[in-house]
Parts: C-alpha cells; sequence; structure tokens
C-alpha cells in the first residue's frame, strides 16, 4: 500500500510535510509519494530519498488564495490534483494534503467522485472530550444542508468512528438547541424521525457541552454549524492553555506545585492538541481523501498518514458503500 502525500500543501510545506512523511516511513515502515516539486522535496531529503519513500514530480501549487474548483481544473500538474490521480489510478491507496481544504475537496471530488447514493460528503473532524473523542461532521464542507444529507453524515460517522477509532455500537446525536424531540429548526426537526429509523444507535437531540462530555461518540450537523464548533473548540483549547500559563507563573507557590503536575500538564496538552488526531478524512468520496490543518506539523502528518492507513486496512469506503446501499433498498429513504 502507498500513500499520496501533496508535499506542497500547508503553512510549513514542503519542510514539515516531508519530516512528517519520513517519520511515517521509518515507524510504520509506510509506502509514501511525495508529490510536488521534485528539487524542492530533494532539497528537504538531502538529494537520496530514504527507504519507502519515493518522488512524484508536480510543478504546480494550488494557493489559499485562488478559487478551489477553479484552481483545480486549471492547474492539472498541481500537487493535490497529481496526488488525487494517483489514488484515482490505483497508483496510490489514499492521499495526504494539508493545503488548501476547498481544493483537496475539489480534486477529491472531481478525481475520485462520490458514493453512489451520497450526495455531500462531509468532514468528520475529530474532537477530544472525557473519556477518549468524538466525531463530529459536517466539520464544514456543506454549509446548507437538507434532512438526508445529516442522515447520510450519521451513517458514515457512525462507520468512521467504529472501524477507525474502536468505538463498538458508537452513539449518534443530532446537535440541537436541546434535547427534546420538538425542539430546533426545520432542518433538525425533520432530521430526527430519519435518524431514529436508521440502523445506527441514535439517541437523540444533544447539544454542544455534550460534545466534549463524554454522552455521545459522533455528533451530526451542517458544515455551517460544525465548523463554529470545531473553530470555537480550537481556539477554547488554546485560550485554555494560555490561562492556566498564566495562572502558574503568578506566584512561586503556583511554580512550585505546577513542577509537580507537569507530567499531567502534558498530557492535557497532547489531548487537546490537533496534531494528535492527524487530520480529518472527507467522508462520501470514492476513495481515502484525508484533509489536514493548514498549519500541520511533522507530527500531525505523521498522525493523518497513519489515519489514512487504517483507513484503507479497514475497508471504510466499502463499509460505507454498504451501508447505503442497505439504506437505499430497506428504508426507501430518499438518496439521490
Amino acid at each position: 500500500m502507498k500513500i499520496a502525500v501533496d508535499a506542497m500543501g500547508g503553512d510549513h510545506a514542503p519542510a514539515e510535510i516531508v519530516r512528517g512523511s519520513v517519520e511515517a516511513a521509518r515507524e510504520y515502515r509506510q509506502e509514501i509519494i511525495l508529490v510536488g516539486d521534485r528539487e524542492k522535496i530533494l532539497a528537504e531529503l538531502g538529494q537520496s530519498p530514504p527507504d519507502h519513500i519515493e518522488v512524484f514530480h508536480a510543478p504546480e501549487i494550488i494557493t489559499m488564495e485562488e478559487q478551489p474548483a477553479v484552481a483545480v481544473r486549471k492547474k492539472k500538474q498541481s500537487s493535490i490534483v497529481q496526488a488525487v490521480r494517483l489514488v484515482k489510478e490505483g497508483e496510490a491507496a489514499a492521499l495526504v494534503s494539508a493545503g488548501s481544504t476547498g481544493a483537496a475537496m475539489a480534486a477529491s471530488l472531481l478525481g475520485l467522485g462520490r458514493i453512489q447514493g451520497i450526495d455531500r460528503p462531509a468532514i468528520a473532524s475529530i474532537l477530544p472530550r472525557r473519556g477518549g473523542t468524538t466525531v463530529l461532521l459536517d466539520a464544514g464542507a456543506n454549509v446548507d444542508c437538507k434532512p438526508h444529507h445529516l442522515l447520510q453524515f450519521a451513517i458514515m460517522g457512525s462507520l468512521y468512528a467504529e472501524k477507525i477509532l474502536g468505538v463498538p455500537r458508537p452513539r449518534v446525536g443530532l446537535l440541537n438547541v436541546g434535547e427534546e424531540e420538538t425542539k430546533g429548526n426545520e432542518l433538525t426537526l425533520a432530521t430526527f424521525p430519519l435518524l431514529r429509523q436508521a440502523r445506527i444507535n441514535f439517541i437523540g437531540n444533544v447539544e454542544g457541552r455534550d460534545i466534549f462530555a463524554g454522552t455521545v461518540d459522533v455528533v451530526v450537523c451542517d458544515g455551517f454549524v460544525g465548523n463554529i464548533v470545531l473553530k470555537a473548540g480550537e481556539g477554547l483549547a488554546t485560550a485554555l492553555l494560555g490561562m492556566i500559563k498564566e495562572e502558574v507563573t503568578r506566584s512561586w507557590l503556583a511554580k512550585m506545585g505546577t513542577a509537580m503536575a507537569i507530567p499531567a500538564l502534558k498530557c492535557f496538552e497532547r489531548r487537546i492538541d490537533y496534531a494528535e488526531y492527524g487530520g480529518a478524512p472527507l467522508l462520501g468520496v470514492n476513495g481515502v481523501s484525508i484533509i489536514c490543518h493548514g498549519s500541520s506539523t511533522a507530527r500531525a502528518i505523521k498522525n493523518a498518514i497513519k489515519r489514512a492507513r487504517e483507513a484503507v486496512e479497514t475497508g471504510l469506503v466499502s463499509a460505507i458503500r454498504s451501508s447505503i446501499e442497505d439504506i437505499a433498498e430497506h428504508q426507501k429513504v430518499g438518496i439521490s
């Protein structure tokens, strides 16, 4: 199995992307294709690719400022487009990119296509919570959704939590302004009965606080709400760390106490660091596509490659395809 990595995507490309890929190749013995400007990649590798690493030349780069769909169609030799092509043609089993999210989505959709029965692929982000993690989707791919889109997200998110995160019979909740079935807007009110009838462990409506409380494993919402939740969570995590550091340096007594708590504080910092979870899969496309944070470090890239490998090994795409087909056939839900 080979994984194609967009070496030119991200705020710290190609240095951190290449370093993370090399670490993944060494630690996991994973075959990796670094896609991008050969000269720049080799400069980071020291002119000699290490074991399990090969370089595929792609001279163009899609920047954050470009309109994604237009750039993907125009720049056929860009690193993200060529990485997708390698997956489509079977040269690689999955792709990882920390570049423009829009470009990665557009390239994946145009190059790999959607799984039959999936209207809108969704970004499934992993958020830390008490006792483990929570899968949130959609995290920003679709700002406007219909009820059957959320049903598809729920099915895909449940399968991801089960197959990749190892959660048996994941608890799925619909993000809402209250737990009662009668609460919500038109979208959530119409979605609730669809989720209740689906072959998933639907526990009902959940509120924002439940995401981090450990009461739910998969939270479903439209991409507008999901992206706000994701960014608010990232901001809160950063603020909490900053406030803790401020408080522990206020007095010599606090500093003494902190010395004893350093191991626990480091574990806490690691748990809330997005790099620990690598990247977010774009679920619903006909292949494994992992989208990483734009500021991804080498550790984030290494972990994203691990996620991509797990998705391939567990047959995640095939499982989603089978479940959607089953829903369409047996429950007669309006999936087109």
